[in-house]
């Protein structure tokens, strides 16, 4: 097989939960159980931090690798979605798999996969598991897909466990309360494993107590830190305030990572680990900035930024994806801005011209577009130099542009 006939097959085997929505979401590990025990079990072989949360997850598992990384550690780094290449998934050190290695092990693995009825998820953790092993990492940073206690990534047995914070996304999955999906998140909690919560929310403490002390664990709370970083956008402090604690825990185990392995870690996060999409400057003059923020809570940061940017006129590029509740996005977005309405080029993309029919109890003007490319280019043409230009509103709406 080709490395393109692999992707081909990966994404045609069941649908992919980020291009078609909930009905790719399989509430269940078994799959992934027995894959991995046919594998060998290769997630016990390097030691792990496992991070879960509803934002900022992805932010903090690039801060930590990049630390990790300037101290020496041969570290792995397992996030989703990628954004343009599929082999984003899975670096070590920054670098990206090999596209010889996803050829054989879906080569070697393929019939039985499908035997199993394994789901794109499922295939793309086992791969990242199973890479890890192979080239013998010191460590690896895995995201949690979506929600935590029933996701693919919660088999391992990890040295920490973080939860970045607690919002109202994937409601429909997780459930229909910041209490009830904190549980769901609280589900990577492991017996006599410390687990760090980057965000103290009244709603969730005492969840979060019950479960740490049922399974006899350690309970962390961010601590502040003013270390500079290369991730710009003011939302990114808690970020880097959950990154510098969760290092903190680490040393108290022993993993040797000196103050100047966390400012360097934290000053060159982009060029070790290749981090896009958060706060990412695409342009001067006029200004174009980009964030995959998406959900009710991203936004609300995401806006904040804004107001503090300098900028004579706003215009923004917007797009959604059609299973989520937008009205309480849609409340928060400026008023004051010139909006250029699209769709991004998968099936889960809200149409933009129900977009534009939503929009319009909310007092946003400005036009439809047929893609995120068109949007922009109208975006482009109007806007003058000291004007600012967003991109936003999905994930896939960034990853068309960057």
């Amino acid at each position: 097989m080709t490395y393109q006939q692999c992707l081909d097959w990966l994404f045609s085997q069941l649908p992919i939960y980020q291009r078609t929505g909930s009905i790719a979401y399989k509430a269940d590990i078994g799959n992934i159980i027995q894959a991995t025990e046919k594998l060998g079990n290769p997630h016990q072989n390097f030691k792990s931090i496992h991070i879960a949360g509803t934002n900022g997850k992805g932010s903090t598992s690039h801060l930590l690798a990049s630390v990790l990384q300037e101290a020496g550690y041969k570290t792995g780094l397992y996030t989703s979605p990628h954004l343009k290449d599929f082999r984003e998934r899975i670096r070590i050190n920054g670098e990206m798999i090999k596209q010889e290695s996803v050829i054989q092990f879906i080569t070697d693995n393929k019939d039985w996969f499908s035997q199993i009825g394994m789901s794109f998820f499922e295939m793309t953790v086992a791969l990242a598991f199973h890479h890890f092993a192979k080239e013998k990492v010191d460590i690896a940073i895995i995201e949690v897909g979506l929600g935590g206690r029933l996701d693919s990534t919660n088999i391992i047995q990890p040295e920490l466990s973080i939860i970045t914070n607690i919002g109202l996304d994937h409601t429909e999955l997780l459930g229909d309360s910041i209490e009830k999906i904190a549980r769901e998140k609280g589900g990577i909690i492991k017996p006599s494993t410390p687990v760090l919560i980057g965000r103290k929310q009244h709603q969730t403490e005492a969840i979060f107590d019950e479960i740490a002390q049922d399974n006899h664990s350690k309970l962390y709370y961010s601590e502040n830190c003013d270390i500079e970083s290369d991730l710009k956008g003011n939302y990114q402090n808690e970020n880097k305030n959950t990154a510098y604690t969760a290092i903190k825990i680490l040393r108290t185990q022993a993993w040797n990572i000196l103050d100047k392995y966390i400012e360097n870690g934290f000053k060159n996060v982009q060029k070790n680990t290749s981090l896009l999409g958060r706060w990412m400057t695409l342009g001067q003059s006029p200004s174009i900035i980009c964030d995959t923020g998406h959900n009710e809570d991203g936004v609300k940061l995401i806006v904040e930024q804004i107001k503090k940017t300098n900028y004579n006129e706003l215009h923004i590029v917007f797009g959604v994806v059609n299973d989520k509740s937008i009205d309480g996005i849609l409340k928060l977005l400026p008023k004051k801005a010139q909006y250029y309405f699209c769709q991004a080029q998968i099936p889960r993309a809200m149409h933009v011209d129900l977009l534009f029919t939503k929009v319009q109890e909310h007092q946003l003007t400005g036009n439809c577009f047929k893609s995120v490319a068109d949007a922009l280019k109208s975006a482009r043409s109007v806007a003058k130099e000291n004007d600012l230009i967003f991109i936003g509103g999905s994930t896939f709406v960034v990853a068309e542009i960057i």
